[in-house]
């Protein structure tokens, strides 16, 4: 799932080819996508890209006062085209085409666009056309973004405070909570923190709530430095050659050498070092750990 740094990535690759590109049409081949009806897809022929932005993990097109905006979900994905087809797509439920955005000629490069796909099928990527990105509910309802000048020790304290017993994991993935953060995110964080991913979010000393911080603004930070001016096909590789432990169970943590595990639930899962998170002791099960720190 694109996540705060691969989305911020995709903004700024987006609006450096975007900038004052003219949209010509949006097909929408994948229409359950579409979440808005007013103002229409067809509002935004015609109409000029001003800049491309980030809240959170949705993408914003803005576009002659118009808001094209989308979530990519688990498994969407922005495609940059050199060339589309003049032909419209027609809905297949063996594409993974969802929608396209097609744009203006320009001198020796033809009719280029962005296709916007989703993998498997399970279908749960959004597109929505608004005059206010605070139409959309999942933006309306985000927590501060994590990487912005005004999110402090503070903040976090009071976000953490507020949760109560809640476990740090599901505190810093709820996007009403911290905007951006996704589950492979939160467990960077949390091995860079060498936190537990169950540990109670109001059980955090004044040292811990540092230590935690820190390691919010660095691993999304470095992730963000390293994806700048790399194109949309490549950000996926380049946030799968810097994990640490997600997705990496059963290899040797790169801090400890101990075995990275895994906690698998019904829909995710989560990995952590059990050596430098846990004390030693592994997560056999969530429902059933007492371990807390």
């Amino acid at each position: 799932m694109p996540e705060l740094p691969e989305v911020e990535a995709l903004a700024l690759d987006l609006r450096r080819r975007l900038d004052g590109r003219a949209i010509t049409a949006i097909h929408v081949p994948q229409f359950a996508a579409l979440k808005t009806y007013q103002p229409p897809v067809s509002a935004l022929a015609g109409t000029l890209v001003d800049d491309v932005t980030r809240h959170g993990k949705f993408l914003d097109i803005e576009a002659s006062g118009l808001h094209l905006v989308l979530h990519l979900a688990r498994a969407g994905w922005v495609r940059w085209r050199d060339e589309v087809p003049l032909v419209p797509p027609k809905p297949s439920q063996k594409s993974t085409l969802a929608v396209r955005v097609v744009l203006d000629d320009l001198p020796g490069i033809g009719q280029s666009g962005l296709d916007i796909t989703e993998a498997g099928t399970k279908k749960s990527l959004a597109m929505y056309v608004v005059q206010d990105p605070l139409e959309v509910p999942g933006i309306a309802t985000l927590g501060p973004d994590p990487l912005a000048a005004d999110f402090t020790p503070e903040v976090l304290r009071g976000i953490l405070a507020g949760q109560g017993k809640k476990q740090l994991k599901g505190v810093l993935r709820h996007q009403g909570t911290v905007a951006g953060i996704g589950n492979a995110y939160s467990d960077e964080i949390l091995w860079q923190a060498r936190m537990s991913p169950f540990k109670p979010a109001d059980s955090l000393t004044d040292e811990d709530l540092q230590v935690l911080y820190d390691a919010i603004r660095t691993m999304l930070g470095d992730a963000v430095e390293r994806s700048r001016g790399l194109a949309a096909s490549e950000l996926k590789g380049e946030k799968k050659s810097n994990l640490a432990v997600h997705n990496q169970a059963g290899k040797p943590c790169r801090r400890c050498g101990a075995t990275v595990r895994e906690v698998s639930f019904a829909d995710s899962s989560l990995q952590y070092c059990p050596t430098c998170q846990t004390g030693g002791k592994p997560l056999a099960d969530r429902r059933l750990s007492r371990l807390l720190k």
